[in-house]
């Protein structure tokens, strides 16, 4: 099996110099490894509804760095995902969970927001923040379940953890049940995923174009110092993918479509007003450097359709 750069916009070799590191010799080495693994049929499940370069791109090598963990490591390995909402990084993880069976795999992929506090837990952070959102920003999960159920996965291979319906109580969200499962890897993702506090920050280094109110930059700084409950967290992961736009202001547009997506299928979405609010909290609860700051091992970068532009290294890209 051939493939060549007309299937994608992104330069090769980043991506094999990425292909390298998980123990593959060259592009076509990895690329016959593929089609030894009945890559036709993970093809045809996929290629209707994701374009080559997320195929090629991320799908594969993701699973391709699962299955070198798996393979070179007596320990059960942690990886994370870090990307902006409405990126699609939870259909990705969707993809992974279903095709890792051609592997001889199990991988579970969860988020940190089926981690968020009950919805009873967190009405007093309702009060408390300048957007009036009931989830989303640091502060709104629960740190210590998160930590618990990972290293006790870690520890006994038994993964046992809640799953958050975000169209349940009229898109505030909800626990809706608990999963038991036995994973060979399991996949973190989350949109803040991996951003730790800063040590100083201007405040007029905000994400986009967002005027910050007064009430903001006093809550920003309540923001770093919850972000540091999450660091535990981070420490535990083994490797680190981060999915990244060109320009950071792409995520509105982004999440403008995932709740439109989740209104058709669901019924129950955040809408008007509660999106807009929930769009600033993204925009401005966090400073943008912080994500320029995440210590990843492997980057994507997207321009504003998603395409990926860029696949590698993190240390490789300049």
């Amino acid at each position: 099996m051939e493939i060549n750069n007309d299937d994608w916009d992104f330069p090769t070799i980043p991506l094999e110099e990425l292909i390298n590191d998980f123990g593959w010799e060259s592009i076509s080495e990895w690329t016959k490894f593929w089609e030894k693994n009945n890559f036709s049929s993970i093809e045809k499940e996929v290629s209707s509804k994701v374009r080559n370069d997320w195929i090629w791109g991320l799908l594969l090598p993701l699973l391709s760095n699962a299955l070198y963990l798996k393979n070179n490591s007596k320990e059960r390995k942690l990886i994370g995902l870090s990307a902006l909402p409405g990126t699609g990084k939870t259909y990705l993880g969707t993809l992974i969970k279903k095709l890792s069976s051609s592997l001889n795999m199990n991988i579970v992929v969860i988020s940190i927001d089926d981690f968020y506090l009950q919805l009873e837990e967190r009405e007093s952070l309702i009060k408390g923040n300048p957007w009036n959102v009931s989830r989303g920003f640091p502060g709104t999960h629960s740190t210590d379940l998160m930590l618990e159920k990972l290293l006790q996965w870690k520890d006994t291979g038994i993964l046992n953890v809640p799953v958050f319906d975000k169209s349940l109580r009229n898109g505030l969200g909800d626990r809706s049940h608990w999963i038991t499962d036995k994973p060979d890897l399991v996949i973190l993702e989350g949109w803040f995923l991996c951003v730790e506090p800063l040590s100083s920050f201007n405040e007029e280094d905000n994400s986009n174009s967002f005027a910050l109110t007064s009430s903001e930059v006093t809550y920003r700084s309540q923001i770093q110092k919850n972000l540091t409950s999450y660091i535990n967290v981070w420490k535990i992961i083994d490797k680190i993918w981060h999915l990244k736009p060109r320009e950071f202001n792409y995520m509105d547009r982004w999440k403008i479509q995932q709740e439109e997506e989740m209104l058709k299928i669901k019924g129950s979405a955040l809408v008007d007003k509660k999106l807009f609010d929930f769009i600033r909290m993204l925009n401005t609860s966090i400073p943008k450097k912080s994500f320029d700051l995440i210590n990843s091992d492997f980057l994507v970068i997207l321009n504003e359709d998603r395409k990926l532009n860029w696949v590698g290294l993190t240390k490789k890209y300049i």
